[in-house]
């Protein structure tokens, strides 16, 4: 069982800096397509890791969470979550300024539900193309969460199957941490891009760390909240499709 929890941890790692570049390219490319070329013109239309990495967002917190169990350290445990290096976007570029810069930010999540359902798919095809493809997929699904693997399974297959159901978790994960409200966060832009000037004054004078507690705090919480009910939903499609 240890093996099989170190063995799905270092997939959450590399799927989680997989899914954070993914993310940070979306903002990267959807800001090019509306006009405004910082990001492209920065390297940052890329699917490497090494151009969005954050030290503290993309390593440290994620390796944190991810590995901290194996050392006692069970705190963020629920909340598998991480940030990469934001996006440089210059919103005078675009010709429609809220517009075109709630698009920019939204292209993020946006691109951890395709993710989603691309794994999902896969999922589905194992289900129907592999003989008893079903069972091991659903059998995966369950045992992934409790941090063990299914006993008996190729280890090809095997692979692919851990590989895309913790795609599934990742990247709604991210999904939903990222539309928080929380600055720096995307949510919180889109939100900023509806208050009125006075209110916008007090939204960007929230502390750094203020925001980081937030994200810690209220994010694990609201994360486990929705999580919860998404993985049962994409559970059930599976045992239906």
């Amino acid at each position: 069982m240890q093996s099989g929890a170190f063995l799905i941890a270092v997939f959450e790692f590399v799927l989680l800096l997989f899914s954070l570049s993914v993310h940070e390219c979306a903002h990267a490319w959807m800001a090019s397509r509306l006009g405004d070329q910082t990001a492209r013109q920065m390297g940052r239309v890329s699917l490497n890791p090494m151009d969005h990495v954050d030290p503290i967002g993309t390593l440290l917190f994620p390796a944190l969470i991810i590995f901290g169990p194996f050392i006692g350290l069970n705190f963020f445990s629920g909340m598998l979550v991480g940030w990469a290096k934001p996006t440089p976007v210059l919103t005078r570029n675009f010709r429609k300024i809220v517009r075109d810069d709630n698009l920019t930010t939204l292209a993020g999540p946006a691109s951890n539900l395709l993710l989603v359902l691309v794994a999902f798919l896969v999922l589905v095809f194992i289900s129907v193309a592999v003989p008893d493809g079903r069972p091991l997929v659903l059998s995966t699904f369950l045992s992934v969460f409790q941090g063990g693997l299914v006993l008996g399974v190729p280890s090809g297959l095997q692979a692919l199957l851990l590989l895309f159901t913790l795609a599934i978790l990742i990247n709604l994960s991210l999904c939903f941490f990222n539309l928080l409200p929380i600055p720096p966060l995307d949510g919180s832009r889109v939100v900023r891009n509806m208050l009125p000037y006075n209110a916008v004054q007090v939204y960007d004078r929230i502390p750094i760390w203020g925001s980081y507690l937030l994200m810690i705090f209220l994010g694990r919480y609201i994360l486990m909240a929705l999580l919860g009910p998404s993985l049962g939903l994409v559970y059930w499609a599976l045992t239906h499709i």
